[in-house]
């Protein structure tokens, strides 16, 4: 049995589709799972509850956890380092391995103008603070208690989602209600995105290939980075319309963050869009003979997909 946790999420919807070239025994775990595919099975539970994870997890080989939590620093601080430490006892006491979908807010500063899975936690925010100190308990647990378990990480994700991603949500979603788009802090410096499919297929990967364990890898990305700008006039172009934009400098940000609580988050992480942000996933591609999909060819394919909804 491979288990998601988090299975309605942006990726764990792409995981699910590509396990099924892995195995056919899937359970999906969410407050509300849906289904995938008829052959899953489907468990309700609060993964916020120590008992309700350990139930998800038991008779599990394989366990992807893939939740994301509200994008709220007290939601973080309060549900992420209990979530993961009932994740790790749970995989230990059932015998599972581990394989955590992660973000890069652990490496801050001027550590994202090149990020590798040698790149060194450098948090400059309380997000990331959180993150370094989730990563340090599954590399603890592998050292300390003999867990198996893999670190995926992906860039800012892009894809058919919502809410969970700000090019979506500040380029997409503007254009096609015929309004501006919109970027923060500098639409100069180019930033890596990474494409679900992508992730999805790559994380089904990275779990079922024994020799992946025990380590961190960053989820293929198209190396061939865009500015904000140039973000803009992809979208814009295969859109349709203008790619005329508003640009929602720091002091901005900070201003309206006051009234807007999405904008008072994303303050402390100005550091990922206010400078070269370069997501390095050559580790992955070299080992698995593995082509991210193009920026060009992915914003192709989302908006197909959109269209025919």
């Amino acid at each position: 049995m491979q288990t998601i946790l988090g299975a309605n999420d942006a990726i764990g919807t792409e995981l699910a589709k590509a396990l099924k070239n892995y195995t056919k025994e899937i359970r999906l775990v969410s407050r509300n799972p849906k289904k995938v595919n008829d052959s899953y099975t489907l468990l309700s539970a609060d993964l916020t509850n120590r008992e309700e994870v350990f139930k998800a997890i038991k008779g599990s080989e394989i366990v992807y956890l893939t939740i994301g939590f509200e994008y709220k620093l007290s939601v973080w601080q309060k549900q992420w380092p209990a979530l993961m430490q009932n994740v790790i006892d749970a995989c230990i006491e059932n015998n599972s391995k581990l394989v955590f979908f992660d973000n890069v807010y652990m490496i801050g500063g001027d550590n994202v103008k090149h990020i590798t899975e040698e790149s060194p936690f450098s948090p400059t925010s309380k997000k990331g603070e959180i993150r370094a100190a989730l990563d340090k308990m599954i590399l603890g647990a592998i050292k300390v208690r003999k867990l198996q378990a893999i670190i995926a990480r992906a860039a800012d994700f892009y894809g058919a989602v919502k809410d969970v991603s700000v090019l979506m949500e500040l380029v997409h979603k503007n254009l096609a209600a015929d309004k501006k788009a919109q970027w923060f802090f500098n639409a100069k410096v180019k930033h890596s995105f990474t494409y679900t499919p992508d992730a999805g297929l790559a994380t089904a990967m990275l779990g079922n290939t024994p020799a992946a364990y025990n380590q961190i890898w960053n989820l293929p990305t198209d190396r061939n980075s865009l500015t904000g700008e140039e973000w803009i006039q992809l979208f814009a172009k295969e859109m349709g319309k203008s790619d005329n934009y508003q640009l929602f400098p720091a002091f901005l940000v900070k201003l309206v963050g006051f009234f807007v609580p999405f904008l008072k988050e994303i303050y402390e992480m100005r550091y990922q869009y206010d400078r070269e942000y370069f997501f390095d996933s050559s580790k992955f591609e070299k080992y698995f003979n593995f082509k991210p999909t193009s920026y060009q060819q992915g914003v192709k394919e989302i908006l197909s997909d959109y269209t025919h909804r």
